[in-house]
């Protein structure tokens, strides 16, 4: 086999996005539950949340954003290497999701596989596995598609869950790039003991039926849990991640964080001791959209211009398990692409 030579930068050369049509406002969600417009707006700060048509799947939204950022970085679908899918809520437990993205992309020819990164964490934890692939010299262009419709494993009972949670994908386009710029190095936790901080509970089968493997499960979080992790733990995680980059909280241009909800999400930008203009809320509009929140803040900044070539930014994702991650990029502009990668046998 001929590999190429280990690339010593990896970075994002386009970011996609998918979220799906339907839009659920707080007034809506009034009618349904015992709950006011106002307490969904002060408590969570979330005005609307996107959500999953009758019949759309996880992987239909992460093939929208594999080809967002295809068409974003305006190159060939058919020349990605690898597709890593990051998700919690798959289409079937098998085969992998990948799979199904692969097929509905019509890309035949192209490897695939999936991780389950702790939901809301993927969004760290899965950039870090496609870098390392690219890394490896066997892979020179890498999509990691993270997507997930948490809003449709909800309680129909739990107000608060039909009040956070949104669906969405995300698409990281991962190349080699020149030095000094790209992906830098990735910090990765775990607390085990905050096991049930935030998971699915498996709901017992109607009568008769038989328990196939997972059966069907509902999302539970303790709200509470959640932000007292954010708040206690996040602030001197990420001050430990910028470290490892060789910078500062108060050098990063920009921190973009899991968007649990609005209102916590300022809160921890507060306690990191930054200004709020200095993050990227889309919570608001989208919900808590699980892995693919970071992705969809990181599009939203890039969209917006609010992110340019040699900017830093800390990326910060925190989920389930307790799971948490961060990484600083420098951003690429396209003349950091296309660097060259001498064969090695």
């Amino acid at each position: 086999m001929v590999w190429n030579a280990v690339p010593a930068a990896v970075g994002i050369r386009s970011v996609g996005r998918f979220v799906p049509g339907i839009e659920i406002s707080n007034e809506e969600l009034v009618e349904r539950f015992d709950t006011s417009e106002e307490w969904i707006r002060t408590k969570l700060g979330i005005h609307t949340r996107r959500v999953a048509r009758p019949g759309q799947s996880t992987s239909d939204l992460a093939v929208g954003a594999l080809f967002d950022a295809c068409g974003r970085a305006d190159i060939a679908p058919d020349t990605i290497d690898l597709v890593i899918c990051c998700t919690g809520t798959p289409d079937h437990m098998l085969p992998a999701m990948a799979a199904a993205v692969l097929r509905k992309a019509g890309l035949l020819d192209i490897r695939g596989f999936d991780i389950n990164a702790g939901g809301c964490a993927g969004g760290v934890f899965a950039l870090d596995v496609g870098v390392k692939y690219i890394r490896s010299g066997e892979y020179n262009r890498v999509a990691v598609v993270i997507a997930d419709t948490v809003a449709q494993c909800l309680d129909p009972e739990d107000r608060t869950g039909h009040a956070i949670f949104g669906d969405g994908a995300g698409c990281y386009l991962l190349e080699a790039c020149r030095d000094e710029r790209g992906v830098g190095p990735t910090v990765m936790r775990t607390k085990p003991e905050l096991y049930y901080t935030a998971f699915t509970e498996r709901q017992d089968p109607p009568e008769g039926v038989p328990n196939r493997f997972s059966g069907p499960n509902y999302m539970r979080m303790d709200g509470g849990g959640v932000r007292d992790f954010a708040l206690d733990v996040i602030p001197d995680f990420a001050e430990g991640v910028a470290k490892a980059a060789g910078t500062t909280l108060d050098d990063v241009d920009l921190i973009i964080s899991h968007q649990a909800n609005p209102t916590l999400l300022r809160r921890l930008i507060r306690a990191l001791g930054q200004p709020e203009e200095k993050t990227v809320v889309v919570a608001d509009r989208l919900g808590n959209t699980s892995g693919s929140s970071v992705v969809l803040a990181l599009w939203e900044a890039v969209e917006s211009g609010r992110l340019k070539p040699g900017d830093e930014v800390l990326l910060v994702a925190f989920g389930s398990g307790m799971s948490y991650g961060g990484t600083v990029l420098r951003w690429c502009g396209p003349e950091d692409f296309g660097v060259g990668r001498m064969e090695a046998a």
